[in-house]
């Protein structure tokens, strides 16, 4: 059973980075090896050995140096709507976290009239797509000058995603037990202090999980990117799909370098919280 199971484990992995594997190759061929009709699928540090029936390629670092240039289609580098991604993702993250865990705090907590028509409000603001709201949005935003910012993509990847951190970071805080604050106002504690040092490095577990799915939300997050913006903070997704109208062609091994560029900081954030990822997962499954 445990090599059955190990080798469902190994299949399943490898189906899975497929992909990846696919575009870190692509990422080192030259512009002519990546839009050949005969694939190249082994690298090649040499050469390219005509015997190979054309199945080897010339490894290249090109397309990672030409990430810096402007490309036809768009007004700046790669690396320039890299930073408006990291700072909008970023931002936004941390405003959702923070936010909905004061908000969960106070649903948690305290009696609040309306309660759970408050909470499916909240959660309501997810019900419609994106581009359902995406023109008053657009007209709102030409009014207050929020277009082509970044704090305007914040904000609004802020409300959007606020819902979700409210519902993920109220079941975390329902399970810290109310002891632990009684205990602290008997003892002359305020609220603030009491949420301060004791839910909050209680409740770290739930932020962890709830930043990585705020954080991905925005990270992707294409149709207001799009609408919204056209020259100062447009995000990576946007840029990509510029260059589909590119008149020298597609750079597909400048896009799949950017594309693994463009994952790392998601894979980094999540390894560095993978130990409260992993809690929160089972959070609460267990009672003491």
């Amino acid at each position: 059973m445990k090599i059955l199971r190990w080798s469902i484990l190994a299949g399943y992995l490898t189906i899975a980075l497929l992909p990846l594997i696919w575009l870190a190759f692509t990422s080192l061929k030259s512009q002519p090896e990546a839009i050949s009709t005969t694939p190249g699928m082994l690298p090649s540090l040499t050469e390219r050995l005509e015997d190979s029936g054309g199945f080897r390629f010339t490894v290249t670092k090109e397309a990672y140096g030409r990430l810096q240039e402007t490309h036809t289609g768009a007004s700046h580098s790669f690396i320039s709507y890299l930073s408006n991604s990291i700072l909008i993702g970023l931002m936004s993250t941390v405003a959702a976290v923070a936010l909905g865990t004061a908000c969960a705090y106070g649903f948690s907590r305290f009696r609040v009239a309306g309660a759970h028509d408050w909470l499916f409000f909240i959660l309501s603001t997810r019900f419609l797509p994106p581009l359902a709201v995406v023109v008053p949005i657009l007209m709102m935003y030409r009014q207050f000058d929020l277009q082509n910012t970044h704090l305007g993509l914040i904000l609004l990847y802020t409300s959007f995603n606020l819902s979700l951190a409210v519902w993920l970071m109220k079941g975390f805080i329902d399970e810290i037990p109310k002891a632990y604050e009684e205990a602290a106002l008997v003892d002359g504690y305020s609220h603030l202090h009491v949420f301060w040092t004791i839910i909050v490095p209680r409740a770290r577990t739930g932020m962890a999980v709830t930043a990585v799915f705020c954080l991905i939300s925005a990270w992707n997050e294409y149709a207001f990117a799009l609408t919204l913006n056209n020259t100062r903070a447009v995000t990576v997704p946007v840029y990509f799909a510029g260059l589909q109208g590119n008149i020298q062609g597609v750079p597909w091994p400048q896009i799949a370098a950017g594309v693994i560029l463009f994952a790392i900081p998601i894979v980094v954030f999540t390894i560095l919280v993978r130990k409260h990822l992993l809690r929160g997962v089972t959070f609460g499954t267990i009672k003491q």
